[in-house]
């Protein structure tokens, strides 16, 4: 591949995405002098970026880098070194794209939306279809795919920062732009026909694709579904029902789960099915929403649609629905990382110039200590996503060996079978709580950024007050936060979490100060590990009850000990692990003593402490 990023004298130049040829063509791009990035600019992502082992996945992800045919051979990497390279200068782009292209559009976004048309199809506003525009002509609406089927083929690890940068400039473009796990699920469940037919026209920007579950009355309940998918005496598979809540509903491929076994009353009677944007599949209603107004959020009706069934009858929520929503809810995740970050500069600088009693108000200890905070919890979800994503990562390239080049030595097979297994049950735990953790940081700093700028973080002369109502939904759709934590404290409780644990209590630390937080952790665990203990005796009713402070704390010292290894090579992470861990020691302490009161009140005493109902009129 063309190095896209030169300088000229003392001067940087980069790649400007809107007037120069896409990652892929091999040109050299038009020069301009260098302008805002969000990757650039965020020393954060890029100390992580350098902290992973990027190296180990690219080897995976690239065959070891022995395969040199196939379409796209000519753009891959040679080595891992020359992989890594790649990127990063794929985000730097990705960067540019953003601050310089899809920012400047996101106050148009917000006010003008989308249109329904007559007919039942969707007209995208003008900046929202250019943006869309733009990410094609860059080549980035294939990020995670195979170069055989014309994608720049990057671990989720490089594609979550991505989804970052773009939520940070417009987070709802991210519902367009971070749906590539519609592609992904074709490409792991689908056969080879569809394959061919469908994921080179996601990669060139083409088409997008929406993900069509929830239904007027299944929504969390996805065993509930029953809009229904029969087959004609040809055999055409045919879907018919009405579909809600569905992000990008308009969009060209749709993924819908259905009802195939009518018999089969659970999720064993699902499966999933592929159609295209038709006259059979209209748009009945554009949903009016707080936020996030450039991502059209639909309601459906299939008249007899036709459709293609993806993998097996009856595996559609079993198997290939939860892949796709755990892609999915790590996608919000970053989401909700990009608005954050958004709100959080507003405020700072905000803070920075607003003088009141003769002072810069982030001078003022009520101010100071909430713009810490914001920074810091961005930060911990940070680290806890790009981890999660990581880990994620770790398993495909796991399960990638297994499937395409099993190794020939049966200790080695059994091996890597059991190490599936195991991460499987980490990537279980985190998630969930990724989302859960992000999208809750998310709608915490925003609202404090708009309490940093006051009277004018209320009004529209700053931005602050979309990202508040963009914020808001992240903690709602793909599973609610309450969702999240009950699939995460069932992580927590099946030992994923003590064995992660063990794994980091295995670095020693030279500095004396780093060893001293880490035994404020080694306190942690155990403590957490007495929380478990304790919802396990009392039974799963208790588990939920308790369940968010035991996922609380159970966060707290992971992204502690992670933070602690970002610590010994960074004096900012030093300061940043001192004060969180010493922060969320007493939290740690107070949460486990309520989980082990036993106090079930909220449940036993439910009528007296809620009240009596009062009927709305």
């Amino acid at each position: 591949m063309a190095r896209l990023i030169g300088r000229r004298g003392n001067e940087d130049w980069k790649f400007s995405g809107i007037d120069a040829p896409g990652i892929r063509s091999g040109l050299k791009p038009r020069l301009h002098k260098a302008m805002a990035n969000y990757f650039t600019d965020n020393d954060d992502i890029q100390f992580l970026f350098l902290h992973m082992d990027l190296e180990a996945l690219a080897a995976v992800q690239e065959d070891n880098f022995e395969s040199g045919s196939g379409l796209g051979a000519e753009y891959a990497p040679q080595d891992a070194e020359d992989a890594v390279d790649n990127y990063r200068r794929i985000l730097e782009i990705v960067g540019d794209v953003a601050a310089n292209h899809i920012a400047p559009r996101a106050e148009e976004v917000d006010q003008k939306g989308n249109t329904l048309n007559e007919d039942g199809t969707v007209t995208l506003g003008e900046a929202v279809q250019a943006n869309l525009d733009v990410l094609a002509k860059a080549d980035l609406m294939g990020f995670t795919l195979p170069r055989d089927y014309g994608g720049l083929n990057c671990p989720n690890v490089v594609y979550t920062m991505a989804i970052e940068m773009i939520s940070r400039a417009d987070t709802s473009l991210m519902n367009l732009f971070g749906l590539q796990g519609i592609a992904e699920t074709i490409y792991a469940f689908a056969d080879d026909e569809i394959r061919a037919e469908y994921l080179p026209r996601f990669s060139k920007g083409e088409v997008t694709g929406a993900m069509v579950l929830t239904e007027p009355d299944a929504g969390s309940d996805l065993q509930a579904v029953s809009l229904r998918a029969w087959q004609d005496d040809d055999g055409q598979w045919r879907l018919n029902g009405v579909k809600r809540f569905i992000t990008n509903g308009c969009g060209e491929i749709l993924l819908t789960l259905a009802r195939s076994e009518p018999d089969i009353k659970d999720g064993r009677g699902l499966s999933l099915f592929l159609s295209e944007r038709g006259p059979r599949i209209r748009v009945r209603h554009l949903e009016e929403k707080l936020g996030i107004h450039g991502s059209p959020t639909c309601e459906l009706v299939y008249d007899d649609a036709p459709a293609k069934l993806i993998g097996e009858r009856q595996l559609g929520l079993i198997r290939y629905v939860m892949s796709l929503m755990n892609g999915a809810r790590l996608g919000v995740a970053g989401q909700a990382l990009g608005v954050a970050e958004a709100a959080y500069r507003v405020a700072r600088d905000y803070a920075r110039k607003r003088k009141q009693f003769g002072v810069a108000i982030e001078r003022l200890p009520a101010v100071a200590e909430m713009v810490v905070n914001m920074r810091m919890a961005i930060e911990a979800a940070r680290t806890l996503t790009y981890e999660t994503a990581y880990v994620t990562d770790l398993e495909n390239n796991n399960l990638r060996v297994l499937e395409i080049n099993p190794p020939k030595d049966k200790d080695e097979v059994k091996r890597r079978k059991k190490l599936s297994k195991e991460l499987k049950r980490l990537n279980g735990m985190l998630t969930p709580m990724s989302k859960y953790y992000a999208s809750e940081m998310s709608i915490a700093v925003a609202n404090d950024a708009l309490q940093v700028l006051g009277g004018s973080g209320y009004m529209r002369d700053y931005p602050v007050e979309r990202y508040l109502r963009d914020a808001r939904i992240t903690s709602i759709y793909e599973g609610t936060s309450q969702l999240q934590i009950v699939a995460a404290v069932r992580g927590v409780c099946s030992g994923a979490f003590e064995k992660r644990v063990a794994v980091y209590e295995e670095h020693e630390y030279k500095d004396a100060a780093l060893g001293e937080l880490k035994t404020v952790l080694d306190e942690g665990k155990e403590q957490v590990i007495a929380g478990i203990a304790a919802v396990k005796e009392r039974g799963t009713e208790y588990m939920d009850l308790y369940g968010r402070k035991l996922v609380d704390s159970a966060i707290a010292v992971l992204v502690g000990h992670l933070f602690l290894r970002h610590a010994e090579t960074c004096d900012h992470k030093k300061h940043i692990a001192r004060r969180f861990i010493t922060n969320n020691r007493l939290m740690i302490q107070t949460n486990i003593a309520m989980i082990q009161s036993g106090d079930r009140g909220v449940l036993d005493d439910f009528e007296a402490l809620a009240g009596p109902l009062v009927e709305l009129a």
